[in-house]
């Protein structure tokens, strides 16, 4: 299975070392709008924990910026430019600008393929937004942002992963040293001094790139039917239903909460068929009274809709949001060098 990986992925690379050539080279052309563009991104396949951190930053540049933030939508069935509202379809929109629409109802959120296009038509339909978040848009570079914020998962290290489709890798690692701001996602606890030592040097950054650890804080659950009748609280059972890219830390959370009895695990970013969720409420009869199904926040979007959704698990279903906590207090670091990465005349 390598062997036959690693040939497609040696041509992927290649090819992805000619494109940053020319983009370094100026050969092909790069949209540097005239406010501020804040990208927050990665180079590995899902799951990093990018929509947590672009909520976060909604809240945080909030308090000083009217901020809008634009993604692709991915997974979504239109194309061009669309203007995300409380009750969009996430098929039209995708789940995550859903999620983030819902969530900041009053935050201009816009999905287009095109990141340049999409800057320009928020400019001109937005006047008062003074700050783009660009959600995933790092490997692009048809947009130069302001500020680049990449983020790395601790439990998938790059440096120990491999370029698709031989891994889970979409840009090279060396492309790290175009980030102003690394987070490293998903960071277990109780990782000590030396553990993060090693993992900066692993990434191999410059001395003027910000590196912070920060772990994913889960909420308390919210019933996405609290009008639901015979609503089921949580208590000590719990089933896992998720698709998201990287479940592993979800579901090892749940377990160390809940007797977690049992995981329906879907791919990044799937869309529920009616037979699944029969098939899931037909399987709650066989468990526990209290049980409940616990889900992510992009997953909630998606099982909103009560013709589609049993009874049975309307009344059992929860969401779990999501936020971002920094190790070692460093919060008040990263808003200071973010702050200066935005004003400054250097990048």
């Amino acid at each position: 299975m390598g062997f036959f990986s690693a040939i497609p992925a040696g041509l992927y690379a290649f090819a992805l070392r000619i494109r940053h050539l020319l983009y370094d080279a100026k050969l092909i052309k790069s949209y540097a709008a005239d406010i501020p563009v804040v990208c927050v991104g990665n180079i590995t396949v899902g799951g990093t924990g990018k929509t947590p951190v672009t909520e976060y930053l909604v809240d945080m540049l909030g308090r000083k910026y009217t901020v809008a933030v634009l993604s692709r939508g991915y997974g979504r069935k239109t194309k061009g430019y669309l203007e995300v509202g409380v009750d969009s379809s996430f098929l039209s929109v995708g789940d995550e600008p859903k999620q983030m629409k819902r969530n900041h109802p009053e935050t201009v959120v816009v999905v287009c393929e095109k990141r340049a296009e999409g800057i320009k038509r928020i400019r001109m339909e937005h006047p008062e937004v003074n700050l783009i978040l660009l959600d995933d848009g790092f490997q692009h570079r048809r947009v130069t942002p302001k500020v680049n914020i990449v983020l790395m998962d601790y439990t998938r290290p790059i440096w120990e992963d491999h370029m698709l489709p031989w891994g889970n890798l979409r840009d090279l690692p060396s492309q790290m040293l175009r980030a102003n701001m690394v987070v490293v996602t998903k960071t277990p606890a109780d990782i000590t001094p030396i553990d993060k030592r090693i993992a900066v040097k692993s990434l191999k950054l410059f001395p003027y790139q910000s590196v912070f650890f920060t772990a994913m804080r889960q909420c308390l659950p919210v019933p996405v039917f609290p009008d639901a009748e015979g609503l089921v609280a949580p208590a000590r059972n719990a089933v896992l239903l998720a698709g998201i890219g990287n479940p592993t830390p979800l579901a090892e959370y749940v377990a160390g909460r809940y007797d977690l009895r049992r995981k329906w695990l879907f791919r990044d970013h799937h869309v529920y068929k009616v037979r699944e969720l029969k098939k899931i409420a037909a399987d709650l009869a066989g468990l526990p009274a209290d049980t409940v199904v616990l889900t992510t926040d992009k997953d909630a979007v998606k099982l909103t809709n009560r013709r589609k959704v049993p009874a049975e698990l309307q009344r059992r279903l929860y969401r779990m949001p999501v936020g971002v906590s920094f190790l070692d207090g460093d919060e008040e670091r990263f808003l200071s060098v973010l702050a200066k990465n935005i004003v400054s005349r250097d990048n």
